[in-house]
């Protein structure tokens, strides 16, 4: 199907500015001025005059549970949630069952993504063989070349002699390691909220920002040491920030990535004992958040990522304690930075789409997040105009569970085109 989107403001190598965009019957995408074409010439013409098109979003971070976990979330939901949310790529985090530590596990996996996702995914393989953050890695030889990177998301790797093996592995295969950081002996039993005023308030046990920051010191050292290129997954802290800024005037190969709940929210949001607000990592102070948001400011913190991370209603509703951690985001994600850090000239709209585009890109070395005439059309359209209450409710994705319930937002998602094909459209 052809179709030419006339009159939007379009983002087009770097900048927005009132452009046509036509997409042919190949699915190959033009953005010029002026397209003189009629409806006689395409299958459809859209007046866009009210519209942003842009690059599909790129996420680095997400958990679709399949296989294994399939009353969490399917592949089929997941990417469903993503086309409706903008996204054109996500990048499938390993903590499935089989896990991806093997080709002919990564196989059952990839097999699925081929028959199921509506957009573009990218499997990681875990570092550890059970994604277990001990014991022996991973054959990174055999992996690389079927995998986007390697990540043990979930399990910070323990030891440093194993983190070292798995860098000098990916620095042979130039791939990446995708950190998720987070030092077990620092967590006790029962953790659930940072250790800080609302665990108090609350009485629950806490987890200390060090188990975090810790091992990112740990793991920048080793990255400087075999050159590894090195990517930290959710970073929550203002001590992280701060030793990954002083790593990157280092030369240290460092990237990161920080997710919208972080940024807009803190410990002092959390109203009530309830599962809506238990995320790995967790909440943090006041400061944590202010600390983040000048990050991707600065250009220390690369990307924005939802770590979608879907249960079931029942896992969620155990309150503080007992619930399962993890949230959904990726039908949120834009409309919540757009409204949150866009309209309130934290950032600008082209650093929006460099945080949840083309940096991610860029960084992994993937096609996308620009708009490339004569290329396959990865697009998204956003309304900026419409103003939306978010409701779980209407959620394609199978989890519910969002701190943000009852926001109100604005530049909701009317089409995502991903390959040159329309995945998503509502509303246009």
């Amino acid at each position: 199907m052809s179709f030419l989107m006339q009159n939007g403001e379009v983002l087009y190598r770097g900048k927005v500015r009132k452009m046509d965009v036509l997409v042919d019957d190949l699915g190959r995408v033009t953005a010029a001025d002026q397209i003189d074409l009629t409806a006689e010439d395409v299958d459809e013409v859209i007046d866009a005059s009210s519209l942003l098109i842009a690059p599909g979003l790129i996420d680095p971070h997400v958990h679709l549970r399949e296989p294994g976990f399939e009353y969490k979330e399917t592949i089929a939901s997941g990417t469903a949630a993503a086309a409706k949310g903008g996204y054109t790529t996500i990048m499938a985090m390993p903590n499935l069952n089989p896990v991806p530590d093997t080709l002919e596990h990564l196989k059952v996996q990839q097999d699925r993504i081929r028959y199921n996702a509506k957009i573009q995914v990218i499997p990681y393989a875990a570092i550890t063989r059970g994604q277990k953050g001990v014991g022996e890695l991973v054959d990174f030889d055999a992996l690389a070349s079927e995998v986007i990177a390697f990540s043990d998301d979930g399990k910070g790797v323990q030891e440093e002699a194993m983190m070292r093996q798995a860098m000098l592995a990916a620095k042979r295969n130039n791939c990446l390691i995708v950190a998720h950081c987070e030092d077990e002996s620092l967590i006790a039993k029962g953790a659930c909220i940072h250790a800080g005023r609302k665990a108090e308030e609350l009485g629950l046990i806490g987890i200390s920002s060090a188990s975090e920051y810790q091992q990112i010191e740990r793991d920048l050292r080793l990255a400087e040491e075999t050159g590894c290129q090195y990517h930290i997954c959710h970073i929550s802290c203002k001590e992280s920030v701060e030793l990954v800024r002083q790593a990157k005037q280092r030369g240290v190969q460092v990237s990161c990535e920080v997710t919208p709940h972080h940024l807009l929210l803190c410990e002092d949001d959390i109203s009530a004992d309830d599962g809506r607000f238990k995320m790995n990592p967790p909440l943090r102070t006041k400061a944590d958040q202010e600390a983040l948001i000048a990050g991707i400011q600065d250009g220390t913190i690369d990307m924005i990522a939802t770590d979608h991370a879907p249960h079931s209603a029942e896992e969620k509703a155990k309150g503080l304690q007992g619930s399962a951690m993890g949230i959904v985001g990726l039908e949120t994600a834009f409309e919540l930075i757009y409204t949150y850090l866009v309209r309130t000239g934290k950032i600008t709209l082209e650093k929006c789409f460099e945080l949840m585009s083309y940096n991610c890109a860029d960084i992994f070395g993937i096609e996308g997040g620009e708009i490339v005439n004569f290329e396959k059309a990865n697009l998204a359209v956003f309304n900026l105009n419409q103003r939306e209450k978010i409701n779980p409710k209407t959620f394609v994705s199978q989890g519910k569970s969002t701190p943000f319930e009852g926001w109100w937002a604005m530049g909701r998602c009317v089409m995502t085109v991903a390959d040159g094909q329309i995945v998503y459209r509502e509303g246009l």
